[in-house]
C-alpha cells in the first residue's frame, strides 16, 4: 500500500527564494529514489513564503529510507527547516 506525506511549510518572504531552491533540488533527488512514486512542490497562491509538498512512496519503509538520504539531511533538515516559521505534516495510507 502506498504511503503519502503532505507538508505545509511557511517561511519569511525574505527566505522564500532559498527555501524554494532547496525544495526543488530535493524534489529532483527524491524522484530518483526507488520507492518514490511522486514528489510535488507547490507555492501557495497569495501566501508569500507558503509551500505545500505532496509526497508518495511505495510504502512507509520507502519514506523512512528517504529521511536517511544525504540530500534530505543537507537540503531539508539543514537548509529548509532552520528557515521555517511554521511546519505541519500529515501522514496517510493511500486507499
Amino acid at each position: 500500500m502506498s504511503y503519502a506525506v503532505v507538508a505545509h511549510y511557511r517561511c519569511e518572504p525574505a527566505d522564500e527564494a532559498a527555501v524554494r531552491a532547496a525544495l526543488l533540488k530535493v524534489r529532483d533527488h527524491t524522484r530518483a529514489e526507488p520507492a518514490n512514486e511522486a514528489y510535488e512542490v507547490h507555492a501557495e497562491e497569495g501566501r508569500p513564503g507558503g509551500f505545500l509538498l505532496y509526497e508518495r512512496y511505495a510504502d512507509r519503509a520507502g519514506f523512512e529510507a528517504h529521511k536517511t538520504a544525504d540530500h534530505f539531511r543537507e537540503l531539508v533538515a539543514e537548509t529548509v527547516w532552520p528557515l521555517l516559521t511554521d511546519r505541519s505534516v500529515t501522514f496517510a495510507d493511500v486507499l
